[in-house]
């Protein structure tokens, strides 16, 4: 029989798992502390806030990326419907964009799970990726150059609390020293690869990762169209679509007579 143990209510009260949401949480518990509590059943740690904290500002917002531009686009086309044009955004939040720290935790997991230990694990997993031409999950920016400025950030965060499992980061910067090695250049670890490290030091398992990931960026979506509302930019965009795509089919090409 399927059941919940997320919420319930009588006629006087309404819980959010085992809380009275108004005696217990509203102007006690903030978002995060609410939200991590709702998501993994316990309240956070002083770390886990942190890191919550910390990786929720940090995938907030990233400019004009394919989340931002899909949102703005449905937007153009349903300004009737705001949560329509968050939603179009936040189906961008995966593999490639934004949800890349799933990528990154399989990859720490694999790595912790290798019976021949890390540093064998790490050599064989950066020298399949070369081998394979798959991005290595984690590492790399186009414009984050020689490093991503969130990265150390993220680990010093994590760092200053004694709760949180400092492994995860420890593995990461080790498949750092090894994609260096290997690929020969130095790739920085970016801001997915630091979530996913902290993320697994805060014990959040890597299957609902990106799922924070969906809760930063409608936030910074919500900005965005609100920013549409007051200067439209998806007019503008949809011109440069249609300027600089050519066409090159034949339709126009007339018959010979």
């Amino acid at each position: 029989m399927a059941e919940t143990k997320l919420s319930t209510h009588t006629n006087e009260a309404l819980f959010l798992r085992d809380k009275n949401l108004v005696e217990d949480v509203m102007g006690k518990m903030s978002f995060t502390d609410a939200m991590f509590y709702h998501i993994m059943g316990v309240a956070p740690s002083a770390g886990q806030r942190a890191i919550l904290d910390a990786v929720l500002v940090t995938l907030m917002e990233h400019g004009f990326t394919p989340s931002a531009i899909a949102a703005r686009m449905t937007y153009l086309s349903a300004p009737e419907a705001m949560q329509s044009a968050v939603a179009a955004g936040l189906l961008s939040v995966a593999s490639q964009f934004i949800g890349t720290m799933e990528n990154a935790a399989k990859v720490l997991e694999d790595i912790a799970n290798d019976p021949n230990g890390q540093d064998t694990a790490c050599q064989r997993i950066v020298q399949q990726h070369l081998d394979s031409g798959n991005h290595m999950p984690g590492f790399g920016h186009h414009l984050h150059r020689p490093d991503d400025p969130r990265t150390p950030k993220l680990f010093e965060i994590a760092m200053a609390h004694d709760e949180i499992d400092k492994r995860p980061i420890a593995m990461m910067q080790s498949l750092g020293q090894h994609v260096d090695q290997i690929y020969g250049k130095h790739l920085t670890i970016n801001a997915t690869g630091a979530t996913a490290a902290v993320l697994m030091g805060a014990a959040v398992p890597v299957r609902i990762m990106r799922g924070f990931a969906v809760i930063s960026r409608a936030a910074g979506l919500v900005a965005h169209v609100m920013e549409e509302q007051q200067n439209p930019a998806g007019r503008h965009i949809w011109d440069l679509v249609d300027n600089n795509i050519p066409y090159t089919g034949n339709a126009l090409i007339k018959p010979a007579p």
